[in-house]
């Protein structure tokens, strides 16, 4: 597993660790879970989205990645 260095507002940051605290999880998860829920994915992920979009809606490349990034956009919104 990676480690990073991030800098951030005392008061996020002490929001963060509160809410950590309070659901009784790590910061780490609580990051990750954030940017998965941001659409963050590794390319491998990515490219099964679109693998996935194309087998269920029988499109051709440039439609199913067109579908992927609308799917994306819309449950960043969520």
């Amino acid at each position: 597993m990676s480690r990073l260095t991030i800098t951030l507002d005392d008061d996020l940051h002490r929001a963060l660790k509160e809410t950590a605290a309070r659901q009784g999880r790590s910061i780490a998860s609580i990051i990750e879970e954030s940017l998965r829920l941001r659409g963050i994915r590794d390319q491998v992920s990515a490219r099964a989205l679109v693998a996935q979009a194309r087998e269920r809606a029988r499109l051709d490349a440039d439609q199913a990645a067109e579908l992927a990034v609308e799917e994306t956009l819309s449950a960043r919104k969520q």
